[in-house]
């Protein structure tokens, strides 16, 4: 295990059991070379539930979130047990206060699921040359959701968007390439969970590397299906990717990973108030992708999905 954190004292691993409720052990990561914290962990199998806490300084205003009340995801899983869905004990309370929230997040966050490698995409690529290139957007879920001829089972779903009644209905429209609205795991933001509403397109990611249960119940292996069947008709698949902020949003936002990891280092804050967010992509933070843990981490995501599930390219959404 190894984690990274330039300005954490002390990381843990804490193990969960198969159903994500019970927290049955926190393991702390016993050595530090630079700024990641890593050990051996005898006895994890794929399957295996957990999640990870963070040890360091609470002063908002020099930057620092550190709160080992809230449990993290690793930024680096490959699934998760459940969709994000927004609580108010996933905060850390006063966004400029002195003292952090107590309350315990375990209960309310998705666990990170260990899984095996993933397996290189087989599919070939279509290559299609950019002057012959038609891209279409489109949502899976919305462009699944009413579909007559899609099962009602695969509606909404990756599943659903490869199965040849969808395929048709590309086909008939003449484009070359798909360009799906953000799959990546996605939180609701706080103002529209308190009012019972939906983030419906997905710009709001809270776990980069894992497709949203909503949209690919299969994870990975759902998608990288999908990508491989729509190859087989010759279309490429674009995925939209946000990697200008985090669910995480602002400072009265909740603590689901690269807050509580590493305020400081993932995070672009104003020079002259480091409580505060340098608010660049309008939805309440800004990830630094100038500062390399960060830009590694966005790169790491990049190849998982050109490797695991063989896409084709992408779009970045407002790309700071």
């Amino acid at each position: 295990v190894a984690v990274f954190s330039a300005h954490a004292r002390a990381i843990e691993l804490c193990l969960f059991d198969a159903h994500g409720a019970a927290e049955l052990e926190r393991i702390a990561l016993p050595e530090r070379t630079g700024d990641v914290f890593h050990g051996f962990v005898a006895g994890i199998a794929a399957g295996a539930r957990y999640g990870l806490r963070a040890y360091g300084p609470f002063e908002p205003r020099r930057g620092h979130r550190f709160n080992p009340a809230k449990l993290l995801l690793d930024p680096y899983a490959r699934a998760i047990d459940r969709r994000f869905a927004f609580h108010p004990a996933l905060t850390c309370g006063a966004a400029h206060g002195a003292q952090p929230g107590d309350a315990d997040s375990a209960p309310f966050m998705p666990k990170a699921i260990a899984t095996a490698a993933a397996e290189a995409a087989a599919s070939a690529r279509p290559r299609v040359p950019w002057a012959d290139t038609t891209i279409y957007e489109l949502h899976v879920r919305g462009f699944t959701q009413l579909h007559a001829d899609v099962p009602a089972a695969l509606r909404g779903t990756c599943a659903g968007l490869a199965h040849p009644a969808a395929l048709a209905h590309l086909r008939r429209l003449g484009i070359t390439t798909v360009e799906l609205l953000p799959v990546a795991a996605a939180i609701d933001e706080p103002h529209l969970a308190r009012r019972g509403l939906a983030n419906y397109w997905g710009y709001n990611p809270a776990a980069w590397f894992v497709p949203d249960p909503r949209l690919a119940p299969g994870g990975i292996e759902e998608l990288r299906a999908c990508v491989a069947t729509l190859h087989q008709h010759g279309i490429e698949v674009l995925l939209d990717i946000v990697l200008n902020h985090s669910g995480e949003g602002d400072a009265r936002g909740p603590t689901l990973c690269l807050r509580g990891l590493d305020n400081l280092t993932y995070y672009r804050t104003l020079r002259d108030d480091p409580a505060a967010y340098a608010d660049d992509s309008g939805c309440g933070n800004t990830l630094a992708l100038e500062r390399p843990p960060v830009l590694r981490l966005a790169m790491d995501m990049l190849r998982h999905y050109a490797q695991a599930a063989g896409v084709d390219g992408f779009r970045f959404d407002l790309a700071t």
